[in-house]
């Protein structure tokens, strides 16, 4: 039987702030810079998106723990989603995803709406039930395929017109539709359409790009009749950190149920990312969700939990599984990761890694899972995947726990070292 789900209900249950040992720059990355918070907020400041007497808001960023409820659906963030793009976890059963330990998942609204179609999603009531997922499902809006299809697709104020990947026929989004496909689809997080914006970018095609994105993010709020599923409004503006700042300021207008930052993760530095961060993080709204989208490497999620960050998704774990690249521990490769068709584990007895409880540990070795790489069996597809999302779940929970106890400033080498080796 499928879980009863209702809109979303969000409460903190720990909010931690920066200590003055980040502020003063011993926790410093290679990339995360703690003056950052300082120097992003002075320069929205300067281009007139920010007041002063809003620095305040920069002293409350920090790693928290948040709960997310959907009816009999609950779960505590930091979280990572893993991302079933058409309806399915690239080569795991819904079982295997929920077996992990997660609950929400997320699916695409183009994808969905070209195949299976929305005529069928109704037919079965929405992908929970096409899918027979008991958890929860977020649902991207195809704003990032009007980045990625950019050469096959014209844009203007209505939306976006394609010509669909399958079969080339013509395929328009816009922010109202976009809607009433995620109604059909009955995502319990729906989020609006947008203009993800292409990079690089000037910073007069970033404004125009934002600005539209807010346009059509206030239609999109119009346009819900569902009351009783939230809706997730993106922060965009490119590397612009005042066009941030605006950003967000017009999304709060509208009261989303949660908020998510777009546009980052394609293409732009590390480095580039966590200023963007430092940047955007403290002007958004306290108590509701952050989203970052389209993140999932472990060092990324370490540093943007540590400025505040709640959710996640990446493909990049069922993507890296697929291609022989596996995340591990520190004690079990030196760097993090390992290429399970090197000949250096044809003969090796052990686990992917020492401390995984995953199925894939518990049951087989490395020898065995180079062995079906190299024979190209099906199998190893779904023996990585399972291992490289236990990998995240494990790392998102070892933080919320640092967290949970107060102990987040005194585990976070620990955890670095463990889980992100060489980032430091």
């Amino acid at each position: 039987m499928l879980a009863n789900r209702n809109l979303i209900e969000f409460s903190l249950l720990k909010s931690i702030e920066l200590d003055e040992t980040f502020k003063s720059g011993a926790y410093d990355t290679v990339d995360l810079k703690a003056q950052d918070l300082e120097n992003e907020f002075s320069v929205a400041v300067e281009k007139g998106a920010a007041q002063e007497e809003e620095k305040s808001l920069v002293q409350k960023v920090g790693p928290r723990i948040t709960k997310l409820k959907f009816g009999n659906i609950e779960l505590e963030t930091p979280i990572f989603m893993p991302v079933g793009t058409v309806g399915s976890v690239k080569s795991l059963s819904p079982e295997d995803v929920y077996s992990i330990g997660y609950r929400l998942i997320l699916g695409n609204t183009y994808h969905l709406n070209l195949r299976p179609g929305m005529e069928l999603m109704r037919e079965f009531g929405g992908l929970h039930e096409f899918m027979r997922w008991p958890g929860a499902i977020l649902t991207d809006s195809g704003g990032f395929q009007v980045m990625s299809l950019a050469k096959i697709r014209k844009l203007n104020e209505d939306g976006a017109t394609f010509a669909n990947h399958i079969n080339g026929a013509k395929i328009t989004l816009t922010p109202e539709n976009v809607v009433h496909i995620q109604e059909d689809i009955d995502s319990d997080i729906q989020m609006v359409l947008d203009e993800c914006t292409s990079y690089p970018a000037t910073h007069a095609e970033a404004k125009a790009s934002m600005e539209r994105s807010m346009r059509w993010a206030q239609r999109a709020r119009t346009a819900r009749k569902k009351q009783n599923r939230a809706q997730f409004g993106i922060v965009q503006g490119g590397m612009y950190a005042d066009l941030r700042v605006k950003s967000i300021k017009e999304l709060k207008k509208n009261d989303f149920e949660g908020y998510a930052i777009g546009g980052l993760s394609v293409g732009e530095s590390k480095r580039e990312m966590r200023r963007l961060l430092s940047a955007t993080i403290p002007f958004m709204p306290h108590e509701k969700p952050r989203y970052l989208m389209g993140v999932g490497a472990p060092d990324d999620i370490i540093d943007s939990v540590l400025l505040g960050i709640d959710m996640f998704d990446c493909v990049m774990p069922t993507r890296n599984a697929r291609n022989g690249s596996v995340f591990v521990r520190s004690k079990s490769a030196a760097n993090g990761k390992i290429q399970i068709k090197n000949a250096a584990h044809k003969t090796n007895k052990g686990p992917l890694d020492t401390e995984c409880s995953c199925y894939t540990c518990k049951n087989y070795s490395r020898a065995y899972l180079r062995h079906l790489f190299v024979a190209e069996e099906l199998l190893v597809f779904r023996l990585l995947s399972i291992h490289n999302l236990q990998f995240l779940y494990d790392l998102t929970e070892e933080m919320r726990e640092a967290i949970r106890q107060g102990k987040i400033f005194a585990e976070l080498p620990h955890i670095r070292k463990k889980y992100a080796p060489g980032s430091v």
